[in-house]
């Protein structure tokens, strides 16, 4: 019997992160072949939507635990402050 192939596991934020701000890096290089700078960008947007779908995923995750009445400790969805217009 063979064995089914394990998941990929997806890469870190931050390594994904650091990986995006490499092709951006690139991309500001003025001598960067056209072929190559469409490469680069084909490939920081699927990233930029990788890190984006984490953040999601992290933020549904995101709880604060609250004492209600009774001493029960109740798991509640994260809602942040909205910042103030500067």
């Amino acid at each position: 019997m063979s064995q089914s192939p394990k998941p990929v596991k997806p890469e870190p934020f931050e390594k994904n992160l650091e990986r995006l701000d490499a092709i951006v890096q690139q991309l500001e290089d003025a001598d960067l072949p056209l072929e190559k700078a469409l490469q680069l960008y084909e490939e920081g947007m699927k990233l930029s939507e990788v890190c984006h779908k984490q953040l999601e995923e992290a933020e549904g995750r995101v709880e604060v635990l609250m004492k209600k009445a009774g001493g029960k400790i109740v798991a509640e969805p994260f809602e942040p402050e909205e910042k103030e217009p500067a």
